[in-house]
């Protein structure tokens, strides 16, 4: 049998983590390369970090991007981003398509698991929806901030710094070419605004984006409501974004004699709110922000964006389940209902799966690095303070949010491993990693007499 052969009967979740491993191993071969950084090296671990950081769309940095990467390796971490942003079954299912080659059906059971929250027969038109809404945005975004820093850069530079950040947002990313990512355009309406509804269109998931499509094409000339998938993520994003930059605003209150403009007032809680959902972007210095903002944004970071998305996280969907799956509880009510809908058992049952799953990673990483740290002597300053921006970082990296405390660079070699392992599962998702390693059969076993316990 030969390799391809072999490759087809991979389950789509394999197939998932394998095209994300390839992707990233010549990512790394690429920025290995001397033309691809400003000294001409770099070391396996910071290239290794990189590529992952770019697949992953995260946008963690061990080195500064604009200053240390060459043109040629700033394009390499590009490409990275819009195949790691799209997925590389995405790109390769487009182009057999419009170049009129069949497509096996394991490929089309990657692309249902992948955008598809319940079987349907147009999952090509989907997947071409969105390969066309991709391209659309990122070149609108792009010429809207070409036209934005064309007022302080020559024309071709702009449109170079234009197209990588539109890319960037679009894909949740988070890379920037300036060192303080996009503090000093903190008070800025256009540019906040663009990187801000570029984030929000990467973000809510690409099923959302047909659906909302769809509805607004058909809707007037037949019955077309809109899935309860679609709305409860539009429902859940929006509280998230207007409760975030709610309590960024009255946890970081500026003081009476601040100098700052009213734009700068207003934008900076919701540019931060939208984009520590998994952007990671960030227009104040993390660092300098107070425990309890940082602990508001490490929950907005882990539930992330929404399923079917560049984002990654526990995803929006599931916070709203398990919310609704609470008050059901809370009335003795047996079933979960979502918009005069009942939620299948099943669906509840791997929400709270997940949301255990995910806690259990996130603190056997973090312990991980803890570890790391004090066998190998510290990396930071070894006190009590190091707990959280560690935690943040980990958070960071498993909602594919990019956001940092600074802690990043100073990471050693175990600490930058764990962190690329979280990277990789927050962007594959924990349930396609549960299934690669323990399979997805129920097994029945043997069922013995039931004994209650005492709980709570």
């Amino acid at each position: 049998m030969t390799i391809g052969g072999r490759l087809i009967k991979f389950h789509p979740a394999t197939l998932l983590l394998a095209s994300f491993l390839l992707v990233i191993a010549i990512g790394t071969l690429l920025l290995k390369l001397p033309l691809a950084t400003e000294t001409g090296r770099i070391s396996w671990i910071d290239a290794l970090f990189t590529a992952t950081s770019a697949v992953c769309v995260t946008g963690l940095i061990v080195v500064d991007t604009g200053s240390y990467f060459t043109i040629f390796g700033q394009s390499v971490i590009l490409m990275l981003i819009q195949i790691g942003g799209l997925g590389l079954m995405t790109i390769s299912v487009t182009l057999f398509t419009w170049i009129g080659r069949s497509i096996s059906f394991r490929h089309r059971m990657a692309m249902q698991d992948l955008f598809a929250h319940t079987p349907r027969a147009d999952i090509f038109n989907l997947v071409k929806s969105i390969v066309l809404f991709t391209a659309g945005a990122e070149i609108a975004g792009g010429i809207l901030l070409t036209v934005f820093w064309s007022r302080e850069m020559p024309l071709l530079k702009a449109a170079g710094t234009g197209f990588f950040h539109s890319i960037s947002a679009f894909c949740n990313a988070g890379f920037s070419l300036f060192a303080d990512s996009m503090m000093r355009y903190s008070g800025d309406p256009m540019l906040n605004g663009t990187v801000c509804a570029l984030i929000v269109a990467g973000g809510i998931g690409f099923p959302v984006l047909y659906d909302l499509q769809c509805w607004a094409k058909f809707h007037k000339r037949q019955r077309c409501r809109l899935s309860i998938q679609t709305k409860t993520v539009l429902l859940t994003t929006l509280i998230l974004i207007l409760a975030g930059a709610a309590m960024f605003a009255f946890l970081e209150q500026f003081p009476s004699g601040d100098t700052h403009s009213f734009w700068h007032r207003t934008l900076t809680p919701l540019f931060q709110s939208i984009t520590c959902r998994t952007a990671g972007f960030n227009t104040v210095d993390i660092a300098t922000l107070k425990d309890a903002t940082l602990a508001m944004m490490i929950f907005l970071m882990f539930f992330g964006a929404s399923p079917g998305s560049c984002g990654g996280g526990v995803k929006t969907t599931t916070l709203a389940i398990l919310t609704a799956f609470t008050y059901s509880r809370l009335r003795h009510r047996r079933r979960v209902d979502l918009f005069k809908k009942s939620v299948p058992t099943e669906t509840v049952t791997r929400s709270v799966s997940l949301l255990l799953v995910s806690i259990g990673i996130i603190g056997l990483i973090l312990f991980l690095i803890l570890v790391g740290n004090a066998v190998d002597g510290p990396y930071l300053n070894h006190s009590r303070g190091d707990f959280l921006p560690l935690l943040f970082e980990t958070v960071s990296a498993f909602g594919t949010v990019g956001l940092s405390m600074g802690v990043t660079s100073d990471l050693n070699l175990w600490g930058k491993s764990c962190i690329i392992v979280m990277m990789l599962v927050g962007r594959v998702g924990v349930l396609t990693f549960a299934y690669i390693i323990v399979g997805n059969g129920a097994v029945n076993g043997v069922e013995h007499a039931e004994e209650n316990l005492m709980i709570g």
